[in-house]
């Protein structure tokens, strides 16, 4: 049997289809968008009526193979990972995905998972390894097996700026003013961030808080922790959610993670556990009548939090211990994933803005990487706005794997300012201070890059290899201002 096989025979599977038909012909859906995640964390597919939900089930739909690198050309105008004579890639739906948008209660969403053309000389109907999203899940059920049943559950701080729009629809300035927690900034963007929760609600999300930072439109709206490929659909959702808001207010949705020079970039904190045991909860969130599967609406809650500290201590227990050793010496390689764009180190370079630039951990000490942000958590702080929550989880997974695995030592968690500190005489390691330096970090790896098993490692790193190449080779207005009158 195939990967392919396996996954559409699975138990259970073929009652959530039948729930998934019951669910469309309950809300009038007459469409669906079939949905899987490229390199970068840019949502893809098709969209198919509703009436061949049932073959589509089954059979899949097929695309290119390079629309797992969004079909881009390098340079040079070669595609990205696969070329034109590639073969067509087989999505199937997972049903338990299945969720209607509110925006458009005739259209609904199911996630995808992505396998190899059934027609392939070589491992035909196998598991797409340039599929992200089937990565983490395969990643996550390996490292329970291997480390009896734990798991990691993690919650996302997603900032973003809502920019207004200029005539030529190119952003024209922040909508509000860069007032961090102020709460008339927040009001001016009320009806935009209710209409975001709103829909958020609508599609299973748990939203717990929210505030305006300390950027022009800057906006953080939380939701609540999960299971880790929950979470990293959960964000793709949120992205997909803004992106329709920002349509229907004439602003822009803005996910760059330094748009704007002189106020706080934005990033997407990671807040992390691993864990024994627990079960599902089922949270409506005010729907009476779901509109969508019972998945999109659980959370797994209760079981034992292995990151708590033991009696009498501060600190993380020992396995929370090993998996912060884990990220500390790996974190070289996780920048490449966690700061993906050369936009993402003018973030790092703008140390007067909390920028995590050192490997270091310690208690509330927003100037180290991690920080231990509440008992039983810690936060990785080198994450922003731009990341692929699948690539990010599955390589905090790795780390974490070989922390545990080899009982990596932290150290002492540092309570100074990390400058002060080495200011004292304190040897710390620095993160990869551009995107180029980060990719050879990730080469250097082989525990990060099995976060990124055969092919996605070669599309991953043709794409960002090119990113960077064409960064180097292009001339911009700073290069005008600096060097035009150079010489004589």
């Amino acid at each position: 049997m195939t990967d392919l096989e396996a996954h559409v025979s699975q138990k259970g599977r073929k009652e959530l289809v039948k729930q998934v038909r019951a669910k469309i012909n309950e809300l009038g859906i007459q469409y669906i968008y079939y949905q899987f995640v490229s390199v970068t964390g840019r949502i893809v597919g098709k969209g198919v009526p509703a009436d061949h939900w049932e073959s589509v089930a089954e059979r899949g739909f097929q695309l290119v193979y390079g629309s797992t690198a969004n079909l881009f050309v390098d340079r040079h105008k070669n595609y990205i990972g696969y070329g034109p004579e590639a073969s067509e890639l087989v999505g199937i739906p997972d049903p338990e995905t299945f969720v209607q948008l509110p925006w458009d209660k005739r259209v609904a969403r199911v996630f995808c998972t992505c396998f190899r053309n059934r027609e392939e000389k070589v491992n035909p109907g196998g598991h797409l390894t340039s599929d992200c999203r089937g990565n983490l899940r395969i990643i996550h059920e390996e490292f329970k097996k291997k480390h009896k049943g734990l798991h990691m559950r993690h919650g996302c701080e997603p900032e973003m700026m809502w920019l207004k729009k200029g005539a030529d629809g190119l952003p024209d300035g922040g909508f509000s003013k860069p007032n961090c927690y102020h709460i008339d900034q927040f009001e001016s963007l009320r009806p935009v961030f209710m209409r975001v929760i709103e829909y958020c609600r609508a599609m299973g999300l748990d939203m717990i808080q929210g505030d305006h930072e300390d950027a022009p439109g800057q906006l953080e709206l939380n939701f609540m922790f999960d299971d880790c490929l929950r979470t990293a659909d959960r964000l793709t959702t949120y992205r997909q959610i803004c992106a329709q808001v920002a349509r229907e207010f004439n602003l822009i949705a803005c996910f760059m993670s330094k748009p704007f020079m002189g106020v706080s970039a934005s990033g997407c904190h990671h807040n992390i556990s691993l864990w024994r045991g627990g079960e599902g909860k089922l949270n409506k969130l005010g729907n009476d009548n779901l509109p969508g599967l019972e998945d999109n609406y659980t959370y797994l809650k209760g079981g034992e939090n292995t990151f708590m500290p033991l009696k009498g201590e501060a600190k993380p227990g020992p396995i929370g211990l090993n998996c912060i050793g884990g990220i500390i010496k790996h974190v070289g390689a996780l920048t490449s994933i966690g700061s993906s764009t050369v936009n993402s180190y003018r973030r790092l370079w703008d140390t007067g803005f909390w920028a995590p630039v050192y490997a270091d951990w310690g208690y509330q000490n927003r100037t180290c990487a991690l920080r231990i942000s509440a008992p039983g958590r810690f936060e990785y702080r080198s994450v922003d706005s731009t990341v692929n929550p699948y690539l990010m989880a599955a390589g905090i997974l790795m780390a974490f794997d070989d922390g545990i695995v080899s009982k990596l030592d932290p150290g002492e968690p540092e309570e100074r300012n990390i400058y002060a500190a080495m200011a004292a005489g304190k040897k710390v390691k620095k993160l990869p201070m551009s995107l180029g330096t980060a990719l050879d970090e990730l080469e250097k790896d082989e525990v990060i890059k099995k976060a990124m098993p055969d092919e996605m490692y070669k599309v991953f790193t043709h794409y960002k290899r090119d990113e960077w190449e064409k960064f180097m080779s292009t001339v911009t207005n700073w290069d005008l201002q600096q060097y035009w009158d150079y010489l004589p």
